[in-house]
């Protein structure tokens, strides 16, 4: 009985070792010939590194198609740190650590990471400076980068030259982590032109946070828009990402290329810009230190150009721009970064152009008033301009009381309207609102009135004195040059208030329609406010005779065979004391079916009749010798326009003046109010990326060596001595490559 159980038990072990021996044999069976073939393929791919390829921007053009922004080829050495640090292990066994103080789950700890700053300078950078194509380097930043950001590589040098390229390729590296790459960057073509419109691009801000970012071995990101129509359409504008397999020895390097999927680039967006007329505005507003300038089409409210000075270039900003010039730009007391076409100024006697509006809408358009050297509000004698040279207007109807800017008229004028009146046409006129154009640091200015007043002091009281104040567009009144261009534009057509409207259609690759926006029509002064079309010629013929007759005060806008009417402004301002007005010219033409509205402002000048109307002219003077077949602008590249606190007299660019009786003088400076102008100026949104000056860890000791002989071949073939890259840190290559 027992012998009979032991070789029963014998028995059972032995059936459970053969089928533990078939189970294996099957799972041999199952793993090397079943499914052979993928786990082959797992085996294989763990020596490939997947690569995002970063998308191409769509280009930006201007309304006639003149590429205002587009790509260019960019030479470029990228550090992929992990592959450096995984290759120094393996070559030396050990890595170098250092300390540093960070969070886990969000409490401070000592922790340590690999000297990803040590590994370089030995196992990298003396190559390079063998090839003679180190460069110094923020070595705080490389550490940082490793620390925050290991999956997207460090960008060492940017924009190399085609003969620093060609020693990359004729000499291979055999660096594990070292890539060269070319890659699309953006260009904005004709330098400082419409800057303040297009704005610039950079890297995302947090990288951590891309919503692909587990998808590859390394990342490379794509360029986004930091500012104005580059951030503001970036969705449009950005593309889809690409991909690169590349294939990795057992040592770590690279060997090459296995697959790829190209990028697709994104949408072309075409500005209402015409960029020989923004070329016009640009050049003529240079005559001054600091202002803007304005053109509008006032049959649909298309921006055809908007230029403020001083300006700066974006292409600075572009990879990354360096913090002295970023410092340079943030610490320069004139603002080139400020877009002052979109910021608020107390607008002076060109506000007598609403005021006129509404007091039409009141049915106090047919009355005259009687200037007599001032108006009594309350304790307050509030003079007219005019009194202080000793005189006075008498009795005027609204268009020569447009026509000599006459105070005393608009005090009386503008209460017999009520400020309820001025604050609906006001409103109706787009004034004390944003437009909604798409750019950032817009200003909605400032509509003043009971409901405005109770906003900001409850207690206060609304005075006859203070719309006497608003009626010559000081004391609060605040409205920005776009503004001030649509109430001249609804002036010039007839009583239709347009919405501005930048941006006019987005185009696919393949020129299919993404998106369009039709003319916006904000009002209608006929219907809305009850005017008629005889009422609006009255303030029309006003501005006419502004700029037409002897006494008007912008004689200087003349243009011989050519109908401007406008109205000038001056507001009195002080910066730290000293004397820098804000002067204004509105204007439209020709008179009959108008084509062109242009704003100009300047601040620190005499007069908007001696200063802002002349520039004004010289626009319109461009814009119609060219349309009449004179030579078209040879569009280049502008340098930024330098901005300077100089007080300008007057400007008259050398122009013949067809002549009439008298100039008058410009009638806002020395205003009964003595109120001083105030400013509503918003800077635009700013996120550059900022490449940090090379520190002491950073430096390359021998950067200035000899050209080798391939490097003399391209030195020779491009009629150079010999070539160093160490100097200018603002400067960019000429396009290359575009796409």
């Amino acid at each position: 009985m027992r012998r009979s159980r032991a070789t029963l038990r014998i028995l059972f072990l032995g059936l459970i070792m053969l089928l533990g021996f078939a189970s294996l044999i099957f799972r041999l069976w199952y793993v090397q010939i079943a499914r052979g073939a993928e786990y082959t393929a797992r085996i294989g791919n763990r020596s490939q590194v997947s690569v995002r390829i970063p998308a191409v921007r769509g280009e930006i053009l201007d309304r006639n198609g003149i590429k205002l922004v587009e790509n260019r080829a960019s030479f470029e050495v990228d550090f992929y740190l992990p592959d450096m640090v995984r290759a120094y292990r393996e070559s030396r066994g050990s890595l170098p650590m250092l300390s540093y103080r960070g969070r886990v789950h969000n409490m401070p700890r000592d922790l340590k990471e690999a000297d990803v700053v040590k590994i370089v300078s030995e196992e990298v950078i003396p190559r390079l400076e063998e090839l003679g194509v180190a460069e110094d380097y923020n070595a705080n930043a490389l550490q940082i980068h490793y620390r925050t950001n290991q999956e997207v590589p460090y960008s060492y040098r940017q924009d190399l030259e085609f003969d620093q390229m060609a020693i990359f390729s004729e000499k291979n590296l055999g660096l594990p982590g070292v890539n060269v790459a070319v890659k699309p960057v953006r260009w904005y073509v004709y330098g400082s032109l419409a800057a303040h419109l297009l704005g610039y691009v950079g890297m995302p801000n947090d990288l951590n946070k891309l919503a692909d970012l587990k998808n590859f071995n390394f990342y490379e990101p794509d360029m986004e828009g930091k500012a104005q129509i580059e951030l503001y359409l970036n969705d449009y504008l950005k593309g889809q990402p690409g991909a690169r397999i590349l294939q990795r020895n057992v040592k770590g390097v690279i060997e090459g290329e296995v697959n790829r999927k190209e990028p697709v680039q994104g949408n072309n967006v075409f500005l209402t810009i015409d960029a020989r007329i923004q070329f016009f505005a640009e050049e003529a507003l240079r005559s001054v230190g600091r202002g803007a300038a304005v053109v509008v089409n006032p049959q649909n409210g298309d921006i055809l150009a908007m230029a403020s000075v001083p300006s700066y270039d974006p292409n600075v900003f572009i990879p990354s721009i360096p913090s002295l010039d970023w410092k340079d730009l943030i610490n320069d007391e004139t603002n080139p970064l400020l877009n002052r076409a979109i910021s608020a100024y107390a607008p002076g006697s060109t506000y007598k152009i609403p005021i006129a509006l509404a007091g039409l809408k009141a049915g106090v358009g047919g009355r005259t008033f009687t200037c007599s050297g001032g108006v009594t509000y309350g304790d307050k004698y509030m003079k007219c301009w005019i009194a202080d040279k000793g005189g006075s207007h008498g009795t005027l109807g609204l268009s020569d009381a447009i026509k000599y800017s006459c105070n005393a008229f608009f005090y009386q004028y503008g209460n017999a309207a009520s400020i309820e009146q001025i604050d609906e046409v006001g409103h109706q006129l787009g004034l004390g609102q944003k437009s909604g154009i798409p750019l950032s640091g817009e200003a909605p200015g400032v509509l003043p009135g009971k409901e405005w007043l109770a906003s900001i002091n409850p207690r206060a009281r609304w005075t006859s004195g203070l719309t006497a104040n608003t009626s010559i567009g000081q004391g609060d009144v605040l409205a920005t040059p776009l503004q001030m261009a649509m109430v001249a534009a609804a002036v010039a057509n007839g009583g239709t208030v347009y919405y501005p409207r930048l941006v006019d259609r987005i185009l696919a690759q393949d020129g299919t329609v993404v998106a369009q926006t039709p003319a916006r029509v904000r009002s209608n002064l006929l219907t809305d406010a009850g005017l008629t079309a005889e009422q609006v010629e009255k303030v029309r013929r006003g501005m006419w005779k502004v700029v037409n007759e002897g006494g008007g005060t912008a004689g200087r806008a003349r243009i011989k065979d050519f109908e401007v009417a406008g109205k000038t402004g001056t507001a009195q301002f002080t910066r730290s004391g000293v004397k820098d007005n804000h002067t204004w010219f509105i204007s439209f033409a020709p008179y009959e079916n108008p084509r062109y509205v242009v704003v100009t402002f300047v601040q620190g000048a005499k007069s908007g009749g001696g200063v802002s109307a002349p520039i004004a002219a010289k626009i319109l003077e461009d814009i119609l010798n060219m349309e009449n077949g004179g030579e078209t602008p040879q569009l280049a590249a502008l340098e930024p326009a330098k901005g300077n606190f100089l007080f300008v007299e007057s400007i008259d660019f050398g122009r013949e003046i067809p002549a009439a009786t008298t100039v008058g003088d410009d009638g806002e400076v020395g205003s009964a109010s003595d109120a001083t102008a105030t400013a509503q100026e918003i800077q635009p949104a700013a996120q550059p990326n900022v490449r940090q000056e090379a520190d002491e860890r950073g430096r390359v000791k021998n950067q200035e060596r000899k050209p080798n002989a391939l490097q003399k071949f391209f030195n020779f073939l491009g009629g150079k001595k010999e070539k160093s890259d160490g100097g200018n840190r603002s400067q960019k290559p000429p396009p290359q490559n575009r796409r």
